[in-house]
Protein backbone atom coordinates (compact mmCIF):
# COMPACT_ATOMS: atom_id res chain seq x y z
CA UNK A 1 0.00 0.00 0.00
CA UNK A 2 1.69 3.40 -0.77
CA UNK A 3 0.85 6.65 0.39
CA UNK A 4 0.90 10.19 -2.01
CA UNK A 5 3.59 12.12 -1.16
CA UNK A 6 3.44 14.53 2.24
CA UNK A 7 3.56 18.61 1.35
CA UNK A 8 5.51 20.28 3.47
CA UNK A 9 2.90 23.40 3.37
CA UNK A 10 -0.80 23.01 4.12
CA UNK A 11 -2.19 23.26 0.86
CA UNK A 12 -5.50 25.65 1.75
CA UNK A 13 -4.55 29.11 3.39
CA UNK A 14 -6.20 30.17 6.40
CA UNK A 15 -5.96 30.15 9.68
CA UNK A 16 -2.22 28.80 10.74
CA UNK A 17 0.03 29.24 13.49
CA UNK A 18 2.37 31.75 11.46
CA UNK A 19 5.89 30.88 11.29
CA UNK A 20 9.02 32.62 12.49
CA UNK A 21 12.17 32.10 10.44
CA UNK A 22 15.72 33.89 10.99
CA UNK A 23 16.45 33.11 7.39
CA UNK A 24 15.15 33.76 4.20
CA UNK A 25 12.45 31.62 2.36
CA UNK A 26 10.87 31.22 -0.67
CA UNK A 27 7.34 31.80 -0.26
CA UNK A 28 5.08 28.55 0.43
CA UNK A 29 2.83 27.76 -2.31
CA UNK A 30 -0.81 29.85 -1.70
CA UNK A 31 1.46 31.95 0.56
CA UNK A 32 3.20 34.91 2.04
CA UNK A 33 6.24 36.11 3.48
CA UNK A 34 6.12 38.56 5.45
CA UNK A 35 10.35 39.87 6.53
CA UNK A 36 10.10 41.93 9.67
CA UNK A 37 12.98 43.80 10.58
CA UNK A 38 13.07 45.66 14.08
CA UNK A 39 15.65 47.81 16.17
CA UNK A 40 15.70 47.75 19.61
CA UNK A 41 15.38 51.44 20.16
CA UNK A 42 16.88 53.69 22.66
CA UNK A 43 15.70 51.65 25.70
CA UNK A 44 17.56 49.90 28.25
CA UNK A 45 15.63 46.92 27.92
CA UNK A 46 14.95 46.07 24.24
CA UNK A 47 11.41 47.15 22.74
CA UNK A 48 11.08 43.73 20.69
CA UNK A 49 11.58 41.54 23.93
CA UNK A 50 8.81 43.25 26.15
CA UNK A 51 6.86 43.85 23.16
CA UNK A 52 4.53 41.69 21.17
CA UNK A 53 4.24 41.28 17.53
CA UNK A 54 0.59 40.76 16.09
CA UNK A 55 -0.04 39.79 12.65
CA UNK A 56 -4.47 39.94 12.66
CA UNK A 57 -4.94 39.52 16.23
CA UNK A 58 -2.88 36.53 16.15
CA UNK A 59 0.44 36.70 18.62
CA UNK A 60 3.87 35.91 16.26
CA UNK A 61 6.53 34.45 18.84
CA UNK A 62 9.60 36.74 17.66
CA UNK A 63 12.50 36.72 19.90
CA UNK A 64 14.08 40.56 19.72
CA UNK A 65 15.73 42.46 17.01
CA UNK A 66 17.19 41.59 13.84
CA UNK A 67 15.17 40.80 10.49
CA UNK A 68 12.50 37.65 10.82
CA UNK A 69 10.10 36.18 8.49
CA UNK A 70 7.03 34.83 8.38
CA UNK A 71 4.91 33.06 6.86
CA UNK A 72 1.32 34.72 6.23
CA UNK A 73 -1.82 33.19 4.25
CA UNK A 74 -2.89 35.89 1.55
CA UNK A 75 -5.41 38.54 2.41
CA UNK A 76 -5.60 41.50 4.49
CA UNK A 77 -3.50 42.06 7.53
CA UNK A 78 -3.50 44.22 10.52
CA UNK A 79 0.47 43.60 11.62
CA UNK A 80 1.43 45.35 15.34
CA UNK A 81 3.48 46.39 18.03
CA UNK A 82 2.20 45.85 21.33
CA UNK A 83 3.67 46.45 24.75
CA UNK A 84 3.19 43.43 26.94
CA UNK A 85 -0.38 44.30 28.21
CA UNK A 86 -1.60 44.84 25.16
CA UNK A 87 -1.27 48.40 24.19
CA UNK A 88 -0.51 48.97 20.32
CA UNK A 89 2.82 50.82 20.22
CA UNK A 90 2.52 50.61 16.43
CA UNK A 91 0.21 49.53 14.07
CA UNK A 92 0.11 49.20 10.44
CA UNK A 93 -2.13 47.62 7.46
CA UNK A 94 -0.91 45.03 4.82
CA UNK A 95 -2.56 43.06 2.23
CA UNK A 96 -0.80 40.03 1.33
CA UNK A 97 -0.58 38.14 -2.74
CA UNK A 98 0.17 34.42 -2.62
CA UNK A 99 4.02 33.97 -3.20
CA UNK A 100 4.89 37.48 -2.89
CA UNK A 101 7.29 38.79 0.11
CA UNK A 102 6.94 42.13 1.98
CA UNK A 103 9.12 43.97 3.50
CA UNK A 104 8.18 45.44 7.16
CA UNK A 105 10.63 47.69 9.37
CA UNK A 106 9.33 48.60 12.60
CA UNK A 107 11.06 51.42 14.47
CA UNK A 108 11.21 52.29 18.29
CA UNK A 109 12.41 56.10 17.97
CA UNK A 110 13.72 58.62 20.69
CA UNK A 111 9.84 60.92 19.66
CA UNK A 112 7.94 58.15 17.88
CA UNK A 113 7.50 55.12 17.08
CA UNK A 114 7.05 53.88 13.18
CA UNK A 115 6.63 51.48 10.61
CA UNK A 116 8.37 51.53 7.10
CA UNK A 117 7.90 48.95 4.17
CA UNK A 118 10.62 47.91 2.02
CA UNK A 119 10.57 51.05 -0.07
CA UNK A 120 11.49 53.38 3.35
CA UNK A 121 7.77 54.84 3.18
CA UNK A 122 6.13 54.91 6.08
CA UNK A 123 3.02 53.09 6.69
CA UNK A 124 2.41 53.85 9.95
CA UNK A 125 -1.16 53.65 11.11
CA UNK A 126 -0.86 54.11 14.69
CA UNK A 127 2.34 55.12 16.31
CA UNK A 128 2.70 55.70 19.47
CA UNK A 129 4.89 58.33 21.22
CA UNK A 130 8.54 56.57 22.85
CA UNK A 131 8.62 55.82 26.87
CA UNK A 132 10.79 58.98 26.51
CA UNK A 133 8.60 61.57 25.03
CA UNK A 134 5.44 60.60 27.27
CA UNK A 135 7.91 60.54 30.27
CA UNK A 136 9.04 63.61 29.39
CA UNK A 137 5.86 65.66 29.12
CA UNK A 138 4.53 63.73 32.12
CA UNK A 139 7.17 65.49 34.23
CA UNK A 140 6.97 68.82 32.51
CA UNK A 141 3.02 68.74 32.92
CA UNK A 142 4.15 68.22 36.95
CA UNK A 143 6.68 70.42 36.80
CA UNK A 144 4.81 72.78 35.99
CA UNK A 145 1.53 72.00 38.76
CA UNK A 146 3.98 71.50 41.69
CA UNK A 147 6.31 74.78 40.77
CA UNK A 148 4.18 77.12 38.05
CA UNK A 149 0.57 76.25 39.98
CA UNK A 150 1.23 75.10 43.41
CA UNK A 151 4.25 77.29 44.12
CA UNK A 152 2.69 80.84 44.66
CA UNK A 153 0.49 79.00 46.70
CA UNK A 154 2.25 77.53 48.91
CA UNK A 155 4.38 81.03 49.47
CA UNK A 156 1.44 82.60 51.01
CA UNK A 157 1.13 79.95 53.40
Amino acid sequence: MSYPPHASYPHMPGPVTPMVYPHPIAPPPGYAVLAVSVNRGPYIVPAPTTSKFKVSGQTVPIPGEGTWYVVIPPGSHDVRYTDFMGLPLITTALVAQPGAAYHLAFRFGGWRNRAYDGYGTDVTKFGLWSNYSIMLVTFGVIGLICCGVLGPYAALL
